[in-house]
């Protein structure tokens, strides 16, 4: 596969925020791409989403660049074909991408092509042709269908690949203890809980900030109607680029462990900074320069180390997937599972009822049990 076209990270030179573009093999910017990527920065995107679509948007410049394809004017038989080749083409010794993956790089696709359709670089009609009006039958929560229902018409992809729904990744209860076990500093331990007891992303665990954190059992001299100890969860800019993916505040309650916790890693920051007067709650204190908020690079190496020392895997979401498992099986109703974990779509909340094998057989076996003292 050529390497034509790559992502690669930039800094702004206005605020020295991260930026993404997209390079020719020639170090040159492809203007249109890294036009895309700056638009997402605008509209207040993910970091990580917009990452992401940079890598996605560069594999379908480096396909249509070694397929003889003019991604100014594709088909949708040409889209077809990338659809395929993205399958079928190895991405490492023995692994193709899954389903979802290759739906997540043709969205990136199609928003690409519907920016350059909007910014007058293609024709209209070549965005139009990859999708067809769909209906929705059903809608998220806070979604304005309109008042006869004008609006739940929807462009949606003509090209997709099969997903096989799977249960997310969540750690055991065994795996958990380790894991905590693992942590080497109150930072790291403090985290992890905030992360597995509460279900919080990366982005939003990264981008609270001291003001968020009510850990009393009153908050109302706080100016702050819940009742118990809990944290507020915004969407906001913050100077380590973190955001929360959803666009609705909410509020989760914090467990005891998450208090001491929190009370550890205080003790800790105050030794280190003494009074520091920076607002955001995860802050660097074992590296230059201290005190800064912490990125997502710094907590990425975190997770590697947790990962390398206990043995398997440990990412950042698969504690949130527990946080959500564990309150499922404990008897939770979906709606609060829902608001706790800040889906808008009740979809995504349903993926944690599918039931894992050792859920089947055990299901099986007790009732096997009991028919054998009948």
């Amino acid at each position: 596969m050529s390497t034509g076209f790559r992502a690669e990270r930039a800094v702004s030179p206005l605020d020295g925020s991260d930026l993404w573009v997209v390079l020719d093999s020639h170090l040159i910017v492809h203007r249109e791409a890294s036009d895309f990527l700056r638009a997402l920065h605008g509209v207040s995107r993910s970091p990580h989403t917009i990452r992401a679509y940079a890598g996605r948007v560069a594999v379908f410049l480096c396909w249509c660049e070694e397929d003889g394809v003019d991604w100014k004017m594709i088909r949708l038989a040409e889209l077809a074909r990338f659809k395929h080749w993205a399958e079928a083409t190895p991405i490492g010794v023995g692994r193709v991408r899954t389903g979802a993956t290759v739906n997540a790089i043709l969205t990136a696709v199609c928003e690409f092509l519907r920016f350059c359709s909007r910014t007058g670089v293609i024709d209209p009609a070549v965005a139009d042709r990859l999708s067809e009006p769909r209906w929705l039958r059903f809608v998220p929560a806070g979604f304005d269908a309109g008042e006869r229902g004008q609006f739940r018409t929807v462009r949606a992809r003509e090209v997709k690949a099969r997903v096989e729904t799977s249960f997310p990744e969540a750690l055991t209860a065994e795996q958990a203890v380790t894991l905590i076990a693992c942590c080497r500093h109150p930072r790291e331990s403090f985290m992890v809980r905030i992360m597995y007891d509460m279900g919080l992303r990366i982005g939003e665990t990264l981008g609270l900030r001291r003001e968020d954190m009510h850990l009393l059992s009153d908050s109302r001299s706080l100016g702050c109607a819940v009742l118990g100890p809990h944290a507020h969860v915004r969407h906001r800019s913050n100077p380590n680029g973190a955001l929360a993916k959803s666009r609705f505040p909410r509020t989760v309650p914090a467990s005891e462990a998450v208090l001491v916790a929190y009370i550890d890693y205080q003790f800790e920051r105050y030794e280190v900074l003494g009074d520091d007067d920076s607002d955001m709650v995860f802050v660097n204190l074992y590296h230059e320069p201290l005190g800064t908020p912490m990125v997502y690079r710094a907590a990425k190496r975190s997770f590697d180390r947790l990962a390398e020392q206990c043995g398997f895997a440990v990412r950042p979401h698969m504690l949130r997937h527990s946080a959500a498992t564990n309150w499922v099986r404990a008897g939770v109703d979906l709606d609060v599972v829902q608001r706790l974990m800040g889906h808008t779509s009740f979809a995504s909340t349903a993926l944690y009822l599918h039931a894992r094998d050792e859920d089947k057989r055990r299901a099986v076996e007790a009732v096997a049990a009991g028919e054998c003292y009948r």
